[in-house]
């Protein structure tokens, strides 16, 4: 321990910046609404019968950025680019794949089997007749949209649970994985969310909106820690774990990507370029780099879920036999 009280191990220091901002983040609400929902959502995902290698697998995939809010009664944020189409996308191909998917969404963003709708289709799909609502536009669209979703939450295979900041998202990232735990190896771990690396510790945000009679905006972000690899390690450290890499900058994409593979002990990253990023991407895992890009009039999450599910499903398997 150094003079000024700080630890010179740098695990227990960092493990003191996660414990720091979890003890001082507002209360998560409905905590245990939450909780319970998670409860009977494994509980029935896990009573499949056979023996564990046929189990249904369950996927928690992350979609929609975070905000970093500025003010406690939050009027100004920071905002993190993410539309939540990957995860849209990809929730929809791993239902189609046989497993039980939790996702956990920016409030707002693309939603599973609405994606073909248009962006505002309460008022562009629908008209008014009289006392009366009929569909105007995107019929087969919206039929599709709405028997997908319901036999999905009706089947007891999709949960979706939501977020808006960095503090809500960790919080229940952390719910999840501790549900999840004990299901080892069946669990995977889809991180498509863009998380905020910065924030403003709660307890040093201002509680009332910045007034901008008071000048120029002079705050000062703390570094969000890094909970990847606390996720890995001791969260949820027999699940299967694929996180993403997106850069706007191709040369530099799959080295960074190689990089978070080995710090973060992920199973698979995937990495995307924005400008590309629909049409293809690259799985970098400790075995080599696949390049996956989309066919005519399909969604690259095609084969991109096609190959994480058969590699996820070789892991389980090596997993048993070990």
């Amino acid at each position: 321990m150094s003079s000024n009280g700080r630890s010179n191990d740098p695990e227990e220091s960092f493990m003191a910046e996660v414990n720091n901002f979890f003890d001082t983040a507002p209360p998560l609400k409905d905590r245990l609404v939450i909780s319970q929902k998670l409860k009977e959502f494994i509980e029935h995902n896990s009573h499949a019968s056979g023996n564990e290698a046929s189990k249904r697998k369950i996927v928690c995939i992350t979609s929609g950025g975070t905000t970093v809010p500025l003010e406690q009664r939050c009027v100004r944020y920071i905002d993190n680019f993410s539309s939540g189409f990957r995860g849209a996308a990809s929730t929809e191909y791993f239902l189609k794949a046989g497993y039980a998917v939790i996702f956990l969404n920016r409030r707002g963003t693309c939603q599973p089997y609405c994606r073909s709708l248009p962006d505002d289709p309460m008022l562009e799909c629908f008209e008014s007749t009289n006392e009366s609502v009929q569909v105007r536009s995107h019929a087969e669209a919206i039929r599709k949209a709405i028997s997908n979703h319901h036999a999905a939450v009706e089947s007891g295979v999709l949960l979706k649970l939501q977020f808006t900041t960095i503090f809500e998202y960790l919080q229940l990232l952390q719910m999840i994985a501790g549900a999840l735990r004990d299901l080892g190896p069946r669990v995977m771990f889809y991180l498509a969310a863009a998380v905020s690396d910065f924030y403003v510790p709660w307890e040093s945000m201002a509680e009332h909106k910045i007034q901008s009679a008071a000048g120029p905006l002079d705050m000062r972000l703390a570094q969000v820690p890094k909970m990847l690899s606390v996720l890995r390690k001791d969260w949820a450290p027999l699940a299967y774990f694929i996180s993403f890499k997106l850069e706007t900058d191709s040369l530099i994409l799959l080295d960074k990507a190689s990089s978070a593979l080995n710090k973060y002990n992920m199973h698979a990253v995937v990495a995307n370029e924005l400008a590309n990023r629909k049409e293809e991407v690259t799985v970098v895992t400790p075995h080599g780099k696949t390049c996956i890009r989309r066919e005519a009039w399909t969604d690259v999450e095609i084969p991109l879920i096609e190959l994480l599910a058969e590699m996820h499903s070789a892991h389980i398997e090596g997993t048993l036999q070990s």
